[in-house]
């Protein structure tokens, strides 16, 4: 197998098991009210390692996210997708890096799980990534920046869906109704409904200078449960996030992966630079 194969290979497998952990977050979202489960990514994988063989799936899925990782990577480092050098371009590479270190450590939450090294329990990252932005120098500005950003980019999700943006990268017609494009604008406007959702409670946590404000998708949905008509929007948001784990395996079947030249990866890198 030649090194294109290879990362064909760790992107496709990426997207399988993102898709897989948002089947998961979907089901547990479904079924919390009687199984007790919170509808988080801490509690999807606590949910596969209690499986049976659960840590040898756990560990898959760690690899799995890991290979995510390098296509993200690639992505924003390198320009796989061939971004335009604007503005807008930048922005969208910038994402994706953003997305690469969150899938990192999701990752290596799952690696650690797999050898016995963590219990993975509790889902407040958002509230301590909410409360490492603010220890910083202007870290209630450094907070709002970053909820601002997830109401951005739950926006831009969502339009991605609306407009069949998605299409561009994938061997399929999304113009065409078929059940793959309609079940892809349906994921992707419930995630980025969520995305949003979790934006605003960053917004509130910088504005009351209090990290406990920020929220996680739990607490997004459980926001959803609270409205009137709750339990019917919760159920078709949740319904939804399942959707966008079928897009993922969509994107993992059709998705046009442009492997970059290592050396364009390696001179983004400060490392790449010494000689």
């Amino acid at each position: 197998m030649n090194t294109r194969s290879k990362f064909h290979l760790l992107a496709r497998a990426g997207y399988s098991a993102r898709g897989v952990v948002f089947l998961l977050i979907a089901a547990l979202a479904l079924f919390s009210s009687f199984a007790g489960g919170e509808p988080d990514t801490q509690s999807a994988l606590s949910a596969i390692l209690q499986q049976p063989f659960g840590r040898i799936w756990i560990g898959l899925i760690g690899l799995g996210l890991a290979g995510f990782v390098v296509w993200r990577l690639a992505q924003s480092l390198a320009n796989a997708d061939g971004q335009d050098d604007d503005l807008k371009g930048y922005a969208i590479r910038a994402a994706l890096f953003g997305s690469a270190i969150t899938y990192a450590g999701l990752a290596v939450t799952s690696l650690m799980m797999a050898l016995q090294m963590s219990g993975g329990g509790g889902s407040g990252g958002e509230e301590g990534l909410a409360a490492w932005a603010m220890a910083q120098p202007f870290g209630r500005y450094l907070a709002g920046a970053i909820g601002l950003g997830f109401v951005i980019g739950g926006v831009i999700t969502a339009m991605k869906g609306i407009r069949r943006r998605f299409g561009r990268y994938l061997d399929l017609d999304a113009e065409k109704n078929s059940p793959s494009v309609l079940i892809s604008i349906y994921g992707l406007v419930a995630r980025g409904a969520v995305f949003a959702i979790v934006g605003v409670f960053f917004l509130y946590a910088a504005f009351t200078v209090d990290p406990e404000q920020a929220g996680g998708m739990a607490d997004a949905l459980a926001w959803v449960q609270s409205l009137p008509f709750g339990g019917v929007i919760y159920a078709v948001v949740a319904v939804g996030l399942a959707a966008f784990g079928i897009y993922n395996f969509v994107e993992a079947r059709y998705r046009r992966i442009n492997a970059p030249d290592v050396g364009d990866i390696r001179r983004q890198l400060p490392l790449g630079r010494i000689n």
